[in-house]
């Protein structure tokens, strides 16, 4: 199976940014642990701050993945035309969150995302990739 894990805007900060928030973990350590975890899964990795790369990738990913595990960051909350793209693929997506976004600022509750991704994660820190992956191992569908 082949997985793309993909993070928007200011992930690459993870383990610098808000650590009260998002812990002290790099992505890239993390990244390599749950590698180890799955050493069957064929693992593609992207991150962008820009939309319309995060937008490319989703696209790209259609027919080449088997799921996409998305941490949209910001882009959660406002991007119709990100939802738009997810909307329009046959792949599989896994909406992340490391945090719950539920439990955070008013402005961050609403998920533009959430109704057309396959399922949503959130609040277990960097373990929301983890259960993202296994949700696209264990038959989450578009």
């Amino acid at each position: 199976m082949k997985i793309l894990i993909l993070n928007g805007p200011n992930l690459n900060l993870q383990g610098r940014r808000d650590t009260g928030v998002y812990g002290s973990q790099t992505f890239e350590s993390y990244f390599e642990a749950l590698k180890a975890n799955y050493p069957s899964v064929e693992f593609g990795y992207f991150q962008s701050n820009i939309e319309g790369e995060l937008i490319d990738a989703v696209q790209q990913a259609d027919g080449v993945y088997d799921g996409v595990v998305l941490n949209a960051g910001g882009y959660t909350h406002t991007s119709v035309a990100l939802r738009d793209a997810v909307s329009a693929v046959s792949v599989p997506v896994v909406e992340v969150h490391i945090s719950s976004i539920l439990t955070r600022e008013e402005f961050r509750h609403t998920s533009l995302l959430a109704p057309v991704a396959a399922g949503s994660i959130m609040g277990f820190g960097l373990n929301s990739y983890r259960l993202g992956v296994y949700a696209l191992l264990t038959g989450a569908e578009k």
